[in-house]
């Protein structure tokens, strides 16, 4: 196997290493007569080894030595006042070899302070080597330096010593950096000067030359036969050619055996089981790019032929081997096999069907009994194990929610038996409870063999759940203050409201809901509303309550004394009961509301929109009295509520109202519609469903489609004007219109209200807005996540859109669609919910420039509908 990567040129540091090795060694050699020879004037003789003799240490002291501790060199030297020593001898060879080990000094020299008698006073000298002060680079951006920055101080330390080893180990790292980054001709020199702002201290400068970025001409193949070299291009992610459009080329060691592996583990795949790459060879080419050819033995292809299971008691071979769901004669695929036996994303496996169970100390081993020129024969053998059972479930990291708020979300109880999918299930309602960070959800299951037992920890960190809405200005002389005030509390604590060393700002930690919100633009419009939810009423059960209000005015902006002032106010209470079902299976939720709200119109003809009938009366004057009762089943799997990957949400719901006409015998074609409908009544029926699904990486795709209908119990009173559907716009500039007035809002992409035909009353008025009784929408989105973290979850999208209004039934076609495509994106802050944007394209709709076809939609609080 041939290979060219990038080499160092260190010739001049191994000079440089040899040259001080020969002069350490012969100081070394040196040192006996340098201990007496130190001072011309010194009466006492030098003596050679033939002449040694002992002395008693009477003390030793240290020169040169400003960074250092004399009492740590003196140690290490191994010298103590009162011992003795022979000199000449192997006392003074041993401290030095131990001083020079420390790597400290650059000159270390011990000499014959005086003697008194048998008595001898050392000094040891040293010189220091220089301390570093600070580092700098040459040769690229500053917006480098901080990589860089973090590669040198791996090895740089102010203050610290600079040897040559340092200094190559840095320039190392600094080369290894560019190379990674393709850069494979980068080079490094390290310049050493003196600082001289500090004694005995030095600068570093790192010289870099990254030269040209070395790129990867071709990849070529040879002995494939199966494959061909497009694909096994292809495979090779990491390690791309040139050629390829907006991709990257560059060789990356790491990167190329790791798809070197990929190669093999396709093989493997596809039933190649023996292939091999038996060389690989790296050139460059004149021009300096890289040419990279491997040569396959791709071997033969196998088949599963003959599966046998043994050791298995509790489940029958045909049940184990529909897990499997592998066949005699199709193409052996280790990957495949391995899956199916444990931990398959999809909970098909057999791992699965065991451990849900209690089985948890089961394993299965395939041995392959049998190959047979191309065929297979496998053995599935099994250890079944006792059932496990659940002693201890253990909550962690729990520091404002109560454990209770957690543990009654737990599918998983002390005394059950083990199941996997039982803590799947626990791992999905914790991160739908909103308080936790997904990412750093721990499970954890010590087993107890001994006993048949298992523990199960769950390690949770607590993210910001809390939302707060602010925004104030004035709307100048005749509108006063406008502005927002909203907050709403996903984790509040009813009980302790009045023990206020519980408050943390505020009282917290009971899984309860508490929004409060209040909205003005001076005398145009006021709103006032506040909810609260106890989602386990009684603390025993999943049953959840929850209580709303809201008031709000809107008017045409003229004084109340003017005879052209208008005005709405709707008033209204909600009160829902919810319950988690049993049956078909726990995911299914029913909720059952009573709603009551009151309408008073007073010369209203403004706004985003009229109310009509479906006479085509405008509805402006009245009160209007609207008692309902709302039954929703709904059914939700997905595994995120902010960034969903998988699952399902689905959801059915029924508004109705008493059918007050069947018990009166009024003549309605003559009443007015302030008569007709001053007690509201309608049917009105909703289907929303939304699937996610991971298709590769991280890349999310989103299917959901919406239907509304509203319909009358009596066709000579009609549909009602209130409580229809308004489809356009982004849900965010109408949406003031759906909140006072009872109309729901449905975001269209790519189109405003007035651009899809079936909202106008009057097709040549494009202010004449009218809700409809029917509507649909369908939507396609390809999400990508840029940042899963709780605190900014950031992902961007594509999407295709569909949707239609219709005044009527007769009308309805539900392939007549309003088309749209575009890009977004979500950022989603636990302090103000969901912020973003939307581009899209309306196709059809009026106009032929692009400009007239786009639409630039904002989003801000929360996800349209």
């Amino acid at each position: 196997m041939k290979r060219i990567f990038p080499l160092k040129n260190n010739k001049l540091r191994i000079f440089r290493a040899a040259t001080a090795a020969f002069f350490f060694a012969f100081s070394f050699l040196l040192s006996p007569l340098v201990l007496w020879a130190q001072s011309p004037s010194d009466t006492i003789p030098v003596f050679g080894y033939s002449q040694p003799k002992d002395y008693e240490i009477g003390g030793v002291q240290v020169t040169g030595a400003k960074y250092s501790d004399a009492s740590a060199i003196i140690s290490i030297a191994g010298f103590q006042v009162g011992d003795r020593i022979r000199v000449p001898g192997g006392d003074i060879p041993r401290a030095l070899k131990s001083l020079w080990k420390l790597s400290l000094f650059t000159d270390v020299q011990i000499y014959k302070e005086k003697t008194i008698g048998d008595i001898i006073f050392l000094e040891i000298a040293v010189t220091e080597r220089p301390r570093l002060t600070t580092h700098t680079f040459t040769g690229v951006k500053k917006g480098a330096h901080d990589d860089l920055n973090e590669e040198v101080n791996k090895f740089l330390m102010k203050g610290g010593i600079v040897t040559e080893a340092i200094k190559s180990n840095a320039a190392t790292a600094v080369e290894k950096h560019f190379i990674e980054k393709g850069l494979l001709d980068a080079k490094v020199t390290v310049e050493e000067v003196s600082d001289t702002s500090r004694i005995n201290s030095v600068r570093l400068i790192f010289h870099i030359d990254k030269g040209k970025k070395v790129k990867i001409q071709d990849i070529t193949f040879s002995g494939n036969k199966n494959i061909n070299d497009h694909k096994l291009r292809n495979l090779m992610k990491n390690t791309r050619r040139k050629k390829r459009i907006l991709a990257g080329s560059k060789l990356i060691k790491s990167d190329y055996e790791d798809d070197k592996k990929k190669l093999i583990d396709y093989y493997n795949k596809v039933g190649f089981r023996d292939a091999a790459i038996l060389s690989d060879s790296i050139w460059r080419e004149p021009g300096g790019n890289l040419m990279i050819h491997l040569h396959l033995n791709e071997g033969k292809q196998y088949y599963f032929r003959n599966i046998t299971w043994k050791g298995n008691s509790i489940y029958d071979a045909k049940s184990l081997g529909n897990v499997l769901g592998i066949n005699k004669g199709d193409i052996y695929n280790k990957e495949l096999l391995d899956t199916r036996l444990s931990f398959s994303q999809d909970g098909r496996d057999v791992s699965s069907l065991y451990m849900d169970n209690g089985y948890l100390f089961f394993s299965v081993d395939p041995v392959e009994v049998a190959v047979t020129d191309d065929s297979i024969d496998l053995d599935l053998r099994i250890f079944e194990g006792p059932q496990a059972t659940i002693d201890k479930v253990i909550i962690k990291g729990n520091d404002r929610t109560h454990e209770h708020v957690v543990r009654r979300e737990l599918h998983t109880v002390p005394g059950d038996k083990f199941s996997r999918s039982d803590i799947i299930r626990s791992q999905r309602e914790i991160i739908n409870l909103g308080y936790f960070n997904p990412e750093n959800l721990g499970i954890n299951t010590p087993v107890n063999p001994q006993r048949g037992t298992v523990d199960i920890e769950y390690t949770l960190e607590e993210k910001p759940s809390d939302q707060l809405e602010l925004s104030a200005g004035w709307g100048g002389k005749g509108r006063g203050v406008i502005g927002t005030l909203g907050v709403s509390f996903n984790n509040f604590s009813a009980r302790n409201i009045f023990h206020k060393g519980t408050w943390s700002p505020l009282p917290q930690g009971d899984g309860q809901r508490l929004s409060l919100r209040a909205q003005t633009n001076g005398r145009i419009y006021q709103s006032y509303n506040m909810s609260f939810t106890e989602p386990w009423l009684g603390g025993k059960k999943p049953n959840s309550l929850t209580v709303a209000g809201y008031a709000s005015i809107l008017t045409n902006g003229y004084n109340k004394n003017n005879d052209l002032y208008g005005r709405l106010i709707n008033l209204g209470m909600t009160v829902s009961l919810g319950t988690r079902l049993k049956w078909p299976d726990d995911n299914f939720i029913s909720s059952t509301a009573l709603n009551i709200q009151n309408i008073s119109l007073n010369n209203y003809g403004f706004g985003q929109g009229f109310f009509r009938t479906d006479r085509g009366e405008v509805v402006s004057e009245g009160d209007f009295h609207n008692f309902s009762i709302t039954q929703t089943i709904a059914r939700s799997s997905i595994n995120n509520p902010i960034f969903p990957q998988e699952g399902s949400r689905v959801s059915l719901s029924a508004q109705l109202t008493p059918p007050y006409s069947l018990f009166s015998n009024g003549d309605y074609s003559s009443q007015s519609p302030e008569q007709r409908f001053k007690w509201l009544e309608y049917h009105k029926w909703k289907v929303e469903a939304e699937w996610y699904e991971t298709i590769v990486g991280k890349l999310v795709v989103k299917a959901a489609a919406k239907f509304g209908f509203i319909g009358a119990y009596n066709k000579s009173i009609g549909v009602s004007p209130f409580e229809r559907f308004q489809l356009g716009g982004d849900g965010l500039n109408n949406q003031q219109f759906g909140y006072f007035t009872g109309t729901e809002i449905i975001s269209m992409r790519g189109y405003s209200p007035n651009e899809i035909e079936n909202n106008l009353f009057n097709e040549n008025n494009a202010n004449d807005i009218s809700a409809t009784p029917l509507y649909e929408k369908i939507t396609l989105e390809l999400r990508y996540p840029l940042s899963l973290n709780p605190s900014s979850t950031i992902y961007m999208m594509a999407f295709a859109q569909g949707g239609n209004a219709w005044k009527n039934t007769r009308d309805f076609n539900p392939f007549d669609m309003k088309r749209s495509v575009g890009a977004g994106l979500r950022v989603f802050l636990p302090m103000f919910g969901v912020l973003g944007f939307d581009y899209g394209i309306g196709f059809d709709k009026p106009g032929n420039k692009f400009s007239e076809l786009a639409r630039f939609n904002i989003v801000l609080g929360f996800e349209p509908e």
